[in-house]
């Protein structure tokens, strides 16, 4: 009998870290391989992709998904952690007007060099970089390159701001809610954050947690698993013949020829539209990243 593979979109309860949700599903569908495709702090809410059975395979192309967030800004407190979990820094008075804080926004569209929160999950050395903070050992990460493609005010009422973010993976928005504040002078930090859209996935999809843990008990909960595909929308599906089939199942290389289309990457689905495999263009050859296996 196959198990259960496909994805969950659950909308996470404030107060869990991504793990907690993983733990609380493994525990309540009995599946061992469960993981998720992008982390979430406690503060945080929204989409979380939950990677069930074989889909777990899935992680390392879903976690360089664009993200969209909401993000509840508190300007004039800074804080440690960059939002309202951390120690106070300092408090100052916020004295700027609308105009003035969209036109700072503007320094943050585009690629920009940003330096992650010394809480953060990052491993140096070994160790993640909250460990080290918590210590008070002095944490100094390097920046990394993120893209930042939209930075829309939706709400103004000084000291409180609200922003929708669009965004690459990988972006901390606590690290941007303390770089915005440095840039206006009066320290800012993040008090609230919702994930609107991970990738191709939104809100409308999220299933409330206490929808999907009712389910669960009900043992129903696999009505609300997503085909695994849908995770890749930018991935043209093909369903090739069977001699094909078998070489891929095998990990087998085939010649671009043998699968033709212009494009860079490919899923592979059988028949019955189960996927088989993922394949990238390697020169004039299809070169399988990812295999499926038939029995999960």
């Amino acid at each position: 009998m196959k198990g259960p593979a496909g994805l969950l979109v659950l909308d996470k309860p404030q107060g869990w870290t991504s793990h907690d949700v993983v733990e609380r599903v493994r525990r309540l569908t009995r599946v061992r391989r469960v993981g998720h495709a992008g982390t979430l702090d406690p503060l945080a809410t929204g989409v979380l992709v939950v990677l069930i059975g074989p889909a777990t395979r899935l992680a390392e192309f879903l976690l360089r998904h664009d993200k969209r967030y909401r993000a509840t800004l508190r300007l004039g407190i800074a804080t440690d952690t960059g939002d309202a979990e951390g120690r106070v820094l300092f408090e100052r008075p916020v004295a700027i007007s609308r105009e003035a804080f969209e036109e700072v926004l503007q320094a943050f569209i585009g690629e920009i060099d940003q330096i992650p929160p010394a809480f953060s999950a990052i491993r140096m050395g070994g160790e993640r970089l909250y460990e080290k903070a918590r210590r008070g050992e002095p944490v100094s990460p390097p920046p990394r390159r993120v893209r930042i493609d939209a930075l829309r005010l939706v709400e103004w009422n000084p000291p409180w701001a609200v922003l929708e973010v669009d965004c690459s993976a990988g972006t901390y928005i606590r690290a941007l809610a303390r770089d915005i504040g440095e840039r206006l002078g009066c320290g800012a930090h993040l008090t609230a954050l919702r994930r609107l859209a991970s990738g191709p996935f939104t809100l409308a999809d999220a299933v409330p947690w206490e929808a999907f843990e009712a389910a669960a008990q009900a043992g129903s909960w696999t009505a609300y698993l997503r085909p695994v595909g849908e995770a890749l929308p930018d991935w043209p599906p093909v369903t090739p013949g069977e001699a094909l089939l078998v070489r891929l199942r095998h990990g087998q290389a085939l010649p671009a020829a043998a699968l033709p289309h212009p494009g860079p990457r490919l899923r592979v689905h059988g028949p019955d539209g189960e996927l088989i495999a993922l394949l990238e263009r390697r020169g004039d050859r299809w070169q399988p990243v990812r295999v499926f296996p038939e029995d999960p």
